[in-house]
């Protein structure tokens, strides 16, 4: 039975999962710096480390409310196209362990762009867990966009 390693985050109340081999690093959150005529969802970039990294706002990009940052606010680093990318979460809770019988495909009523990135969900006794893939969170055309912010 394969297993899988989940960072488990939460925008608002609910919980969403990204492959833990996917995740460069979890940031605490920093204020970014505006750049502008990026996509509304682009909150800025932040020197990483010496990377200039541009951040994602997911509650932006899947249109939900925005929450106010607090301590627990993180900021998750994946790699996209060579390129790093940080995701604005509410918070960065746990790493959980997954088999895939504890996995179900996304749901039918998700269609469309929506799922692409919703690679299924993971149940846990009383949770559910949305699990992401953030590279295709963006279309090629965002991710070009990001490529070119500088």
């Amino acid at each position: 039975m394969a297993e899988r390693q989940y960072v488990i985050f939460k925008l608002g109340n609910e919980e969403y999962g990204v492959d833990i081999m996917n995740v460069k690093e979890i940031s605490e959150y920093k204020q970014s710096v505006k750049v502008p005529n990026t996509p509304k969802f682009v909150d800025g970039i932040i020197n990483l480390r010496g990377d200039i990294t541009p951040i994602i706002n997911l509650k932006k990009r899947f249109n939900l409310d925005e929450a106010s940052i607090d301590s627990d606010t993180r900021i998750i680093v994946i790699n996209i196209k060579n390129r790093q990318v940080g995701f604005v979460v509410d918070e960065a809770s746990q790493v959980l362990r997954l088999s895939e019988e504890d996995i179900e495909p996304a749901p039918e009523l998700v269609t469309g762009v929506d799922k692409k990135y919703i690679i299924g969900v993971g149940k846990l006794k009383d949770r559910i867990v949305l699990l992401l893939n953030l590279e295709e969170v963006l279309s090629e055309d965002e991710k070009e966009k990001i490529q070119n912010i500088q």
